[in-house]
């Protein structure tokens, strides 16, 4: 696979990654939620359609954005800045950050798409 492709590819990988890794992290082996989204963005990265590609990126940006404001919300909580505080800040942060900036490259790249 030429680089070219995989960084095309990448916020797409990037989804299917956290579908696998919030996969992993159910006690029920046939998740039915996660084998959707799964089948869903394997449709997407071999068919590259455009309206998909566009509502796909829309939602994970807004339900991010809910995050960040769970992610604020749980911050709050803590009474006393520690360690773990750190941790759930800057993991979180990384997280929902790269999570933000993929889904909006992969806006773009369909959006573009669209305008061809």
């Amino acid at each position: 696979m030429k680089n070219k492709t995989i960084t095309s590819l990448l916020p797409e990988l990037f989804l299917i990654c956290s579908i696998i890794y919030y996969w992993t992290l159910t006690s029920n082996l046939f998740n039915p939620i996660a084998i959707a989204l799964l089948a869903i963005h394997m449709y997407q990265i071999f068919s590259k359609k455009m309206i998909l590609g566009l509502l796909i990126s829309t939602v994970v940006i807004i339900l991010s954005l809910f995050m960040v404001l769970a992610l604020v919300s749980e911050l709050a909580k803590f009474s006393v800045v520690n360690q773990s505080y750190y941790n759930l800040l800057l993991f979180g942060s990384l997280y929902l950050g790269l999570t933000l900036l993929l889904a909006g490259l992969m806006f773009f790249k369909y959006l573009k798409l669209q305008m061809k």
